[in-house]
């Protein structure tokens, strides 16, 4: 039997910390599996994402952190690897890496960053992804020479609590490929970058990249993330372009058991256009009990 989890996505404006780390108590508390943070680190109003993961795992016991995604083009790839062992160390076990290959070009190369093409961005995540990998086998010592990413010697550690897994939040065809070759899961970008139309097919390829490498396509978690409002009544959706979705728990629970029967997603990250106790109560109170039970899940 499919095991679905379900979670929420905030963003760590740094104006607004004390309420972002009351909206993921609350998530906690409410049952929730997953807490996405996003990370643009050249955004002036956005505070370290790492940190305010750091700060949220240490105030709740149950959830599981991801950066949402991880900007790879502004952090090295073994510093990256040790910085998530150590997260996951201090958590028990509830980290786990998403990855981006990198986008907003310009802010990047602004704050000294690379600029990368897409081909390079793409080989640059692979390199990262066999560092990263190497450096959470305690006890190794890790060389790997690469175009965009090197290691030279270095003494892997330490292991993380559990095996984190690496998602990429893969946008095109040629990033869904190496998504089916290489990653754990695909944190599908929102319907802004990757419209709702093209989620079947971006499916079908990282399948497809999977079987080809020899990898079982089941293992690998798939993830919509949604945007919208979880409101009072029944409002009108339509899964077009970008459109956020607006309507009551009904309504959600049966766009999400759609995905997850007709699109093959297993894992469902609410963005909420307005971030608020009520939004986090509606999502993890009704919507998810209500595509729990319209999957027969537990």
């Amino acid at each position: 039997m499919t095991t679905y989890t379900f979670g929420i996505q905030l963003a760590p404006e740094a104006a607004t910390l004390d309420t972002f780390r009351a909206l993921a108590r609350q998530a906690d508390r409410s049952g929730l599996d997953l807490l996405g943070v996003q990370d643009h680190p050249y955004a002036a109003g956005h505070a370290d994402t790492f940190s305010v993961m750091a700060a949220v795992l240490a105030e709740t016991e149950r959830l599981r952190v991801f950066p949402d995604v991880a900007s790879l083009p502004m952090r090295g790839p073994g510093v990256l690897a040790k910085q998530a062992a150590t997260l996951d160390l201090l958590s028990g076990g509830r980290f786990e890496l998403a990855l981006g290959a990198g986008a907003f070009w310009p802010a990047i190369a602004a704050m000294g960053g690379p600029s990368r093409t897409n081909p390079e961005a793409l080989r640059a995540l692979a390199e990262a992804t066999e560092i990263i990998r190497a450096m959470w086998r305690a006890g190794e010592t890790v060389r790997v020479t690469g175009e965009h990413y090197s290691v030279k010697g270095v003494h892997a550690g330490p292991a993380p609590a559990h095996g984190i897994g690496i998602w990429y939040g893969s946008v095109g065809p040629r990033a869904h490929a190496l998504t089916g070759r290489l990653a754990d899961g695909w944190a599908a970008p929102i319907p802004h970058y990757l419209p709702y139309e093209k989620w079947r097919e971006s499916q079908d390829i990282i399948t497809a990249a999977a079987t080809e490498a020899g990898r079982d396509p089941a293992a690998i978690t798939r993830m919509a993330q949604l945007v919208g409002d979880v409101t009072a009544g029944p409002g009108r959706v339509r899964l077009e372009g970008e459109e956020p979705i607006r309507t009551d728990a009904a309504g959600w629970a049966r766009v999400l058991a759609d995905l997850a029967t007709g699109t093959g997603f297993d894992a469902f990250v609410y963005w909420p256009e307005h971030a608020d106790e009520t939004q986090v109560r509606r999502w993890a109170e009704e919507v998810v009990p209500a595509t729990r039970e319209l999957l027969g899940a537990s």
